[in-house]
């Protein structure tokens, strides 16, 4: 080779694959850390359950109340019938603490998912259901039929849902123009509707009955204390269903955090996708608040957590944001029981004493893009 040729060759040039060559080993790292986070979250999420199931006036150790649970779960257990457990702390673990601490857990992971699906329609990490007003429409569904004194848990399941569709509605038909769906107007809809149903349902409230002022106080502050068995199949329903729609989707839902163009350019129809993730949304968080209440901030800490944690590409997201929302509720519902035994604080309040401040240090923060949306 001559001088003129050296020289013709750019001194960078043996420097690109090395630059180029971190950016799979990134991602593959991400993935890693998003298996270890979740596999870890479920243990911790397992540990939690059996404290909650032991915890409370009828004393229990956690070891205990997993055996017990056990002996319903595996026919033929001894401990079971040799007396070593009295049908009191059988019942209390069996038909109280476990279904609670399982209802805290479904309702934390399909607030999570819920708040996933919201950021990644409206491209922000500040959205979550109860920003854009569908928790607040699920709760006038849910308090209106309690207000008629139809309380059936089906009469307000349907009601929580409709709620919840009926405020998605009116927040994508605001947003709508041109053709398109402004993720900017979402939010700003979402917080005006919200305001509004706040509004109806306070009204309700003042003019129901007083025997009703309860059950409605109950759907305002959120709870899990009367959690049955028969109250976890319709948030578990919801959230196979919703996992369902994000698996199928993910791919697509990835590219709309590129922006509307180029998710268009590589075929994704961006406003079906929106309406198929706002009608999820509304169907995880219509189904949370007819078993638990409004239980806000959930949808908005856990998924920034996990997104910071192991970045924007949802096969990784979606994992750790489910078990992660299940992990903090059932650990703020453990905590609701206790931390002012014997009197229990609301799980919305404890909440919104974590939510709160996590929002307005959002607020003060980054931008969106800085936030992780678009890594």
């Amino acid at each position: 080779m001559t001088s003129t040729e050296t020289r013709a060759v750019p001194r960078s040039a043996p420097a690109l694959p090395s630059r180029r060559s971190p950016r799979p080993r990134s991602v593959a790292r991400s993935a890693r850390r998003a298996r270890l986070l979740t596999a870890v979250a479920l243990v911790a999420l397992a540990g939690v359950v059996a404290v909650a199931a032991s915890a409370g006036t009828v004393d229990l150790r956690p070891a205990d109340a997993a055996r017990l649970v056990l002996g319903h779960l595996v026919p033929g257990m001894p401990w079971m019938s040799d007396g070593t457990y009295t049908p009191l702390q059988d019942q209390v673990v069996w038909q109280f603490r476990l279904p609670r601490a399982l209802l805290a857990a479904l309702a934390g992971a399909a607030l999570s998912l819920a708040g996933v699906l919201i950021q990644a329609v409206v491209r922000n990490p500040l959205a979550e259901p109860a920003i854009l007003g569908v928790s607040s429409g699920a709760g006038v569904g849910a308090v209106s039929v309690v207000v008629l004194g139809a309380a059936a848990d089906a009469a307000i399941g349907t009601a929580a849902f409709t709620g919840a569709a009926v405020a998605t509605a009116a927040v994508f038909l605001v947003a709508y123009k041109d053709g398109r769906i402004a993720p900017q107007r979402l939010v700003l809809t979402g917080v005006a509707l919200g305001t509004f149903f706040s509004a109806v349902t306070s009204y309700l409230t003042i003019t129901t009955e007083a025997q009703n002022v309860f059950s409605v106080m109950f759907f305002l502050l959120g709870s899990v204390s009367a959690a049955t068995m028969s109250d976890l199949a319709a948030p578990a329903l919801a959230l196979v269903v919703a996992l369902v729609v994000v698996t199928v989707t993910g791919r697509s839902v990835n590219a709309l955090q590129v922006g509307d163009e180029t998710a268009t350019a590589l075929g994704v129809s961006v406003n079906a996708l929106r309406t198929v993730l706002l009608l999820t949304a509304s169907l995880l968080t219509g189904t949370v608040v007819a078993v638990a209440g409004g239980i806000g901030f959930v949808g908005l800490v856990v998924p920034h957590v996990a997104r910071v944690l192991v970045g924007a590409d949802h096969r990784r997201l979606v994992p750790v944001a489910v078990t992660g929302g299940a992990l903090f509720l059932c650990t703020a519902d453990l905590a609701a029981r206790t931390v002012s035994a014997p009197a229990e604080v609301p799980l919305g309040i404890i909440t919104a004493f974590i939510g709160v401040p996590f929002f307005l240090w959002l607020m003060r923060g980054r931008s969106a893009d800085e936030q992780g949306m678009s890594r």
